[in-house]
């Protein structure tokens, strides 16, 4: 309510107003939507930023698993970590493994996904034969890759005896063991990347295909730079980035198959942050790791993506 001083002959008249009823109704939406949308952001803050912000705490204690105390260091972990030897190893590591792993998984997935869309039958068998790999639980074929791997009786060097080839330790020799982990990851990834593609394809719109035959696109490969690439962006950014989240957050092969050997040569960066935590108990210097890998993926996942967004052409 609010009060109006109105002039009549001489005499003030005070008169009550209401207040406009929009003007309530906005309010009451307001506060609808602030007590619809606390569940998900309590769930947000206890699932999402809670156990960010209690790591980035961590960080900056000499907690050690099981110990009674618990003080403030500063940055003595951060500090610690960056003249650390290995953890630059593993750094490494974590990049050429990621190096590798991206672009063969991507074009891969965009291969087969053109020959499967490019057929006229068991177009599902297909899907489902490649997709097999995704569905899998990686450390059980970890298991099966350890065998297939062995340097004596592993069915790739048997196959290698057969053609005449020497054969290789691919979990022991250093100049051998990380493009032998990405080879494994490449073929765990490629089959999610194949069914994104495959989504991209099916929703090209048929007649840029006719167009593009009307102008003298007849050959399979000019019609996939002057339509199915261009078309194919938005997908591929997100399989870009898909591909390279996933490809930072390898741990289980490398934990199965190698430990992190041999001398650091297979070591990544959450097998780093992993044997310090859960090994040599110092949580504080796991957590310095668990963030610094956090700031690094989500820098490269800003930068990458918005390197791909000028390149992409949006239906």
């Amino acid at each position: 309510m609010a009060d109006l001083a109105l002039q009549h002959g001489g005499t003030t008249v005070v008169r009550r107003a209401h207040r406009r009823p929009h003007d309530a109704r906005r309010a009451r939406e307001q506060w609808t939507a602030v007590v619809l949308s606390f569940p998900a952001l309590f769930l947000m803050f206890l699932l999402l930023i809670g156990p960010v912000a209690t790591v980035l705490i961590i960080s900056f204690t000499d907690y050690q698993l099981g110990a009674p105390s618990v003080g403030l260091v500063g940055l003595q972990n951060y500090q610690d970590l960056f003249s650390d030897r290995v953890f630059w190893k593993s750094l490494g590591n974590t990049l050429r493994y990621v190096a590798i792993v991206v672009p063969a998984s991507v074009a891969f997935g965009l291969a087969v996904a053109l020959l499967i869309e490019s057929g006229e039958g068991l177009k599902s068998f297909y899907r489902a034969v490649f997709f097999v790999p995704v569905m899998a639980t990686l450390i059980a074929m970890a298991i099966s890759w350890e065998y297939m791997l062995h340097p004596q009786f592993g069915l790739i060097n048997l196959l290698l005896k057969q053609i005449g080839l020497a054969p290789q330790s691919w979990l022991t020799d250093p100049h051998l063991v990380l493009p032998t982990l990405a080879a494994i990851g490449i073929w765990q990834l490629f089959g999610f990347n194949m069914v994104l593609f495959l989504a991209g394809l099916v929703s090209i719109p048929r007649h840029l295909y006719d167009a593009a035959a009307l102008d003298g696109a007849q050959s399979a490969w000019s019609r996939f730079w002057l339509v199915t690439w261009p078309m194919l962006g938005p997908v591929t950014m997100f399989v870009v980035l898909i591909s390279a989240v996933r490809s930072f957050q390898v741990f289980d092969t490398v934990h199965v198959l190698t430990k992190g050997g041999p001398n650091k040569a297979s070591e990544v960066l959450l097998y780093t942050m992993y044997s310090e935590g859960f090994e040599f108990f110092r949580s504080g210097q796991a957590a310095a790791v668990a963030v610094v890998f956090l700031a690094f993926v989500l820098t490269l996942t800003v930068i990458k993506a918005r390197l791909i967004e000028k390149r992409v052409h949006y239906l």
